[in-house]
């Protein structure tokens, strides 16, 4: 059975809400002549493939792909079914071709995530009528410099880390901002985020809200030693370097969570602004305010709770 319409699914696995959520979207979406793939590191868990090999029994296009660049060419979303891990996941998989993410959540917060489990029904109803529009949201380009030549090149949504190792004292970096020296100081890392990160890991480390239809850079010291080591927001086009103090520690580069590399004395992490945004489907026009207080469930009838 051929399709003309195709969604990627990305699941957290190994948890029963996930399993019985994917069935119920594999078998929505394949009575609406839907074409569903699966990520094979997924296919292979057992509640998984045991609804893949029922739903393609009943002609049920289902293909099984890797989780590689090519993952979401050519469908016409992505629907990620899990946590915020499991969206940044699925973004690492569509930004290469410019393919939409949607986020249903079936962790705690789910900050990213545009609608809970108990509304799947819903949501379905939604693509499959294509009713949704799709927003942009800025994405960071990461390079690792070592010795003047780039060592890594990298990418994130959320935010870009550099850290000190485990175990290790306090690191020693140099921040610059368009070329310019703007502070030495020690510190437990320096985060550099987007707007959509400014609610995770910067936020944690007492970095500001921003909102995300706000294009800018959030520079964010973890831990510092030093009285001018405040948060900044920096214009979107800005380039931000962070510099390891030679002769001092390594350090780590983390990217949306996942390490990418060490960086040795010396080295430099280099944040740009990315040229291609990653595409963010929306179900409803409910304003940034409300997500916020509702996500981190915020009292709204004063100050006292009255």
């Amino acid at each position: 059975m051929t399709t003309e319409r195709t969604i990627l699914l990305v699941v957290h696995t190994g948890r029963d809400e996930a399993t019985e959520t994917a069935r119920r979207v594999e078998k929505a979406l394949g009575q609406h002549g839907i074409g569903l793939r699966v990520l094979a590191a997924e296919a292979v868990d057992g509640s998984l493939q045991q609804v893949s090999d029922v739903l393609r029994s009943l002609g049920t296009s289902i293909e099984i792909v890797d989780a590689d660049e090519r993952a979401a060419e050519g469908c016409e979303l992505v629907l990620a079914l899990g946590g915020d891990g499991t969206f940044l996941r699925a973004a690492e998989l569509a930004r290469n071709v410019e393919i939409p993410v949607l986020g249903v959540n079936l962790g705690r917060i789910g900050f990213l995530a545009e609608a809970e489990t108990d509304a799947i029904d819903s949501v379905l109803d939604h693509v499959i009528e294509r009713d949704y529009r799709v927003e942009e949201r800025m994405t960071l380009d990461i390079v690792v410099r070592v010795d003047g030549r780039i060592a890594h090149r990298g990418w994130a949504l959320n935010e870009a880390s550099l850290e000190k190792g485990p175990r290790l004292g306090v690191l020693g970096v140099v921040l610059e901002v368009d070329g310019r020296p703007v502070s030495s100081f020690g510190c437990d890392g320096v985060l550099v985020s987007t707007p959509t990160g400014s609610t995770a890991y910067a936020f944690s480390a007492g970095g500001p809200i921003l909102w995300p239809d706000l294009e800018a850079i959030l520079v964010v010291p973890n831990n510092a030693h030093a009285l001018f080591a405040r948060p900044m927001v920096t214009s979107p086009d800005a380039s931000i370097a962070i510099e390891v103090e030679a002769g001092g520690h390594d350090a780590m580069v983390f990217c949306d969570g996942r390490r990418e590399m060490v960086v040795p004395a010396g080295g430099r992490l280099e944040v740009t602004r990315c040229g291609t945004p990653l595409k963010w489907v929306r179900l409803d026009s409910a304003p940034f305010t409300d997500r916020l207080v509702r996500k981190f469930r915020l009292p709204v009838t004063g100050w006292r709770g009255q």
